[in-house]
C-alpha cells in the first residue's frame, strides 16, 4: 500500500555504519533504520547469535516458558528500576501495554474512574488507534473516526498546564524524555523531576517512552538516568533488538500489579529469535567501555556540529540533542537538507519543528564523525547558495 513516500533507493547489504546498493554505491548511514540499528549493520556478534538460534528454535508461543526471554527480562531489570517486563514486537505495542497497565493499576487500586493519561504536544507514541490518540497529531488522527478517549494533551515543558490537566480521572503522565519525531526536543531534568513529584502527590504513574532514547542512544543505558528521575513504567523497542523486531514494557511490581493472568498477551512477543537478539545487543552495550565510547563520540559530534552551525548560520539555526540522538533545526526546509545529504551519499531523516535527525550507529568512531561533518559541510554550502539566490535576484 502506498503509505510511505519511499525514496527510489534500495540497499543490498550493510557493514558497520555503511550501506551498499546493488551496483556498489556506498552510503554513510546516519539514520540507523530510525534509531534501530544501534550496533550498525551485520554486527558479527548479532549475526552469530541469531544464526545459532535460528538452527534451534524460532517460535513456541507464550504458552510455555522461554528461557531466552527470562534471561533478557532478568538482565533488563538488573540494569534498570524495573521488576518485571512484558515483551512484544514493536514500540507501538509496548506503548499499548503501558497504557493498559496504567489504567489497570488504578482499577486494581480501587479507582477504576482513573483512566485518563496526560501527554504532550509534539509527541509520537505509535500508529495504533490508542497511540495516535496519545500522540494527538491531527494528521495521524484524520479519517479514523472518533479518537480513542482518555488522553489530555498539554504543551511540552509547561508545568502549569500539567497541573491544570490533573483531575479526578487522571491515571498517569506519559512523556518522551527527548521527543524524537517531535524534533529532538529535550525535556529539562527539572521538568521531569516536577512530573515525578506531581505523580507521587496525586497517586499517578509516571510513564517514560524510551523507544527512541533507550539502550544507550543518548550515552546512558536509559535516558531517565540523565535527570535522576525514575519512572514507574518504561517502554523500549528499536535499539533493543539491533534491527530485529522487539518491544518491551518495563515496570515496577507496584505499577504492574493489575497485570494478572489473561489481562494481556502477544502471539509473537518474546519469541526465541527476538530474545536472542536482545541478549546479544546487551552483551555488546553492557560491555565495559561501551557507554563511555558513546558519550565520547557523542560529545565530539556535538562539538563539530556546533562549529558547522557557526559557519553556516544561514542554514543551521540550532543544534539539539544528547549523545548520538542529534538534531539540526534548519533555516531552509529540513527536507532540502535530507535531499542534499543523500546527494552526498549520507542518509538522514527529517523530524518535526523543521529538524534533521542524525542517528548514527552507536559503534561509530572519530573517522565516521569526520566523514559526516565533511558531507554535512558540503550540503550546507550548497543550501546556503540556493537560499541566497532568491534574495540576490530580488535585489
Amino acid at each position: 500500500m502506498p503509505t510511505y513516500a519511499r525514496v527510489d533507493l534500495a540497499f543490498e547489504r550493510g557493514e558497520g555504519a555503511w550501506l551498499f546498493t546493488a551496483d556498489g554505491e556506498r552510503y554513510l548511514d546516519f539514520t540507523s533504520g530510525v534509531a534501530v540499528n544501534a550496533l550498525g549493520h551485520a554486527h558479527p556478534h548479532l549475526v552469530e547469535a541469531l544464526t545459532e538460534q535460528a538452527h534451534k528454535l524460532w517460535h513456541v508461543s507464550n504458552l510455555y516458558r522461554i528461557p531466552e526471554g527470562e534471561r533478557l527480562a532478568d538482565r533488563l531489570c538488573q540494569v534498570s528500576f524495573a521488576d518485571a517486563v512484558f515483551f512484544q514486537n514493536s514500540g507501538a505495542e509496548a506503548l499499548e501495554c503501558a497504557i493498559k497497565m496504567a489504567r489497570k493499576y488504578q482499577s486494581a487500586s480501587g479507582k477504576p474512574e482513573r483512566y485518563r493519561i496526560i501527554t504532550f504536544e509534539g509527541a509520537f507514541h505509535g500508529r495504533t488507534l490508542a497511540t495516535i490518540a496519545a500522540t494527538g497529531n491531527k494528521k495521524y488522527l484524520e479519517g479514523f473516526g472518533p479518537p480513542v478517549d482518555g488522553f489530555d494533551q498539554v504543551p511540552f515543558g509547561d508545568l502549569d498546564a500539567v497541573k491544570k490537566a490533573i483531575g479526578p480521572q487522571t491515571a498517569a503522565i506519559l512523556i518522551e524524555p527527548i521527543q524524537g519525531e517531535g524534533g529532538v526536543r529535550v525535556a529539562q531534568p527539572s521538568f521531569l523531576r516536577a512530573l515525578r513529584e506531581l505523580c507521587d502527590k496525586h497517586g499517578l504513574l509516571l510513564v517514560f517512552d524510551e523507544v527512541q532514547t533507550g539502550i544507550a542512544r543518548t550515552g546512558r543505558l536509559f535516558d531517565y538516568e540523565r535527570s535522576g528521575v525514575t519512572p514507574d513504567i518504561m517502554t523500549l523497542a528499536k535499539a533493543l533488538g539491533g534491527g530485529f523486531p522487539i518491544g518491551a514494557c518495563l515496570a515496577t511490581t507496584e505499577a504492574s500489579k493489575g497485570m494478572t493472568v489473561g489481562t494481556h498477551g502477544s502471539t509473537f512477543g518474546g519469541n526465541p529469535l527476538a530474545m536472542t537478539a536482545g541478549n546479544a545487543v546487551l552483551d555488546v552495550v553492557l560491555a565495559p567501555g561501551f557507554l563511555d565510547h558513546v558519550q565520547k563520540v557523542g560529545l565530539l559530534f556535538k562539538q563539530r556540529l556546533a562549529e558547522l552551525k557557526d559557519r553556516h548560520a544561514a542554514v543551521i539555526a540550532e543544534v539539539r540533542g544528547e549523545g548520538l540522538l542529534m538534531g539540526l533545526r534548519m533555516v531552509p526546509p529540513a527536507s532540502a537538507m535530507v535531499d542534499e545529504l543523500r546527494n552526498e551519499k549520507m542518509i538522514t531523516v527529517a523530524a518535526g519543528d523543521n529538524v534533521v535527525r542524525l542517528l548514527p550507529p552507536l559503534i561509530i568512531g572519530d573517522a565516521e564523525v569526520a566523514e559526516a561533518i565533511t558531507r554535512i559541510d558540503r550540503a550546507c554550502t550548497r543550501l546556503a547558495q540556493m537560499h541566497a539566490r532568491p534574495k540576490e535576484a530580488a535585489s
